[in-house]
């Protein structure tokens, strides 16, 4: 995130997991209720999010026998479906379970959490049984490679059983969970009222169209519902992220770069590998965007390091040879003056600048200078839809790297602070990873962060440690060895700005002591 490494970093292996669509039972086939639930925002990911109940498969999960089904690997995912539905919700998706009172099933539950019994064995000693007629396979989707966790996700369509309520006990894990009308909950998203990944939009979006003969078909037409990668992904409505690879910082391996259109403009922000495919995929999402009538207002840079501006002059020349546009690149005049020689900067973006798309809707952007991880770093603040492209100084997953000269700590709490206190905050959308449901306490999170390293160094100074090694030692215990080289350079910004503060004093060696008071 803050220089170019050599070499890749490796894309995380996808865990087989399963997800339950759950419909009320004789539910309107126009317009279906469906239950879906509320990530906890305390989860580092995903948090605040709207899904489907589901999780990952265990080993249990493939000792489970389900009948009329041959296939082994559609029987365990099906037992996983199950068992994640009734761990989450208490809805028991099992024959025999119609005999079982309310009060039993709880019984049963608490059995299976506390690991008195296992699945398989919660089963069979209560004669239950899972049948395969019981699930309609709607899909199979992959988390994008820019997680830092992904499954590979069987999604089940399944009828609620009679008598049975599921609820949420709003545990760790899951916040609250609700039965809602497919066409409103889709309605709430447009209106931005809640954040979804596209597999939960893509099935209330189906929903809504009615539970007629080619459901299952429409459920399965695109192909991201047949293991296709994600390229696309909306958040929101009008902002697209799309994630590119790039030679970043781990545990990253891609750099987002955000396509916010109107009816009328598109607007494109951090265009950041350097490889020719992912170049030509994110030119060809572009290409689909202009055929439906838009026009390309500029292209925007968050900040200079190389992972978020690789692909800007491939992308030029793209729009150029194909559309035969010449599209502006905006910067801030210290990312301008930086990338002279390696990216034509065209016009000067200004702090509190305000950028419109013209169009429905109309789209208006209020640049905010913010440095600390860079110089010239910019972040672009939709006032009225309370989104936030945050680039570096917040990602969606692992941390941010402060890394003098470039790098200033001071700055970057400052920036943290500005942030913190602008109005209508919904979501973080962040250079690394996905967008951020819980604008406000992530910000708390991240100063309250380097806050507290700041006194733990501080600690450490004052304890005899003179080195950025010898602090990261005692310090970032809480960090891989791998690591230690990245978290010098913070320890040294945290320094600069202890000295800077009169805390500390550097010595002719090199040297960090304490400043005598």
């Amino acid at each position: 995130m803050s220089q170019l490494p050599q070499g890749r970093a490796s894309v995380p292996i996808p865990k087989d997991a399963a997800a339950i669509i759950l419909l009320r039972h004789n539910t309107d086939p126009t317009n279906p209720e469906v239950f879906w639930v509320k990530r906890s925002t305390r989860l580092a990911f995903l948090g605040g999010f709207y899904a489907f109940p589901g999780g990952g498969r265990e080993a249990d999960d493939d000792e489970v026998k389900v009948e009329n089904c041959g296939d082994q690997e559609r029987a365990a995912m099906i037992s996983c479906a199950a068992r994640e539905l009734f761990e989450e919700t208490g809805a028991l998706l099992a024959r025999g379970s119609e005999t079982l009172t309310a009060g039993q099933r709880a019984s049963l539950l608490d059995d299976l959490e506390s690991k008195r019994m296992s699945w398989p064995e919660l089963l069979r000693h209560y004669a239950l049984g899972l049948d395969g007629r019981d699930f309609t396979f709607v899909g199979r989707w992959l988390t994008p490679p820019f997680a830092p966790r992904r499954f590979d996700t069987w999604f089940f369509l399944v009828d609620c059983p009679r008598k049975q309520e599921p609820r949420v006990s709003g545990d760790a894990e899951l916040e609250s969970g609700e039965w809602i009308r497919a066409r409103d909950a889709y309605a709430k998203w447009e209106r931005r009222e809640v954040l979804a990944v596209p597999p939960v939009l893509h099935a209330l979006k189906t929903l809504s169209q009615g539970l007629t003969q080619d459901l299952v078909e429409r459920f399965l037409s695109i192909p991201e519902a047949r293991r296709e990668p994600t390229r696309r992904i909306e958040f929101q409505p009008n902002y697209i992220c799309f994630p590119v690879r790039t030679p970043t910082k781990p545990p990253a391996t891609h750099t987002n770069c955000y396509l916010i259109y109107s009816s009328k403009e598109l607007l494109i922000i951090d265009p950041g590998s350097p490889y020719e495919d992912e170049q030509q995929a994110l030119a060809g999402c572009i290409d689909d965007l202009i055929a439906e009538g838009r026009a390309v207002s500029e292209i925007m840079l968050t900040h200079v390091h190389p992972d978020h501006i690789a692909g800007v002059s491939a992308l030029t020349d793209h729009l150029r040879q194909k559309h035969s546009v010449t599209v502006p690149v905006a910067a801030h005049r210290l990312t301008g003056e930086s990338l002279k020689g390696q990216v034509q900067v065209d016009r000067f973006i200004e702090d509190e600048e305000l950028i419109t798309l013209e169009g429905t809707p109309e789209i208006i952007l209020r640049a905010l200078h913010t440095p600390g991880h860079a110089r010239g770093h910019l972040c672009f603040h939709d006032e009225q839809g309370g989104g936030l492209i945050t680039g570096d100084n917040v990602v969606g997953f692992g941390s941010v790297l402060i890394d003098p000269p470039e790098g200033k700590m001071r700055e970057y709490l400052d920036s943290l602070a500005r942030m913190r206190a602008l109005r209508n905050l919904s979501v973080l959308f962040g250079g690394h990873g996905p967008a951020v449901a819980n604008p406000y306490q992530k910000l708390d999170e991240y100063i309250s962060h380097r806050l507290e390293r700041e006194t733990n160094i501080l600690d450490a100074v004052r304890r005899g440690a003179t080195a950025p090694e010898e602090i990261v030692a005692r310090v970032y215990t809480d960090v891989s060895p791998k690591a230690h080289a990245m978290a010098e350079r913070a320890v040294l910004a945290h320094l600069e700005k202890l000295e800077a503060d009169g805390l500390v004093l550097q010595t002719p060696k090199g040297e960090f002591t304490p400043a005598r008071v």
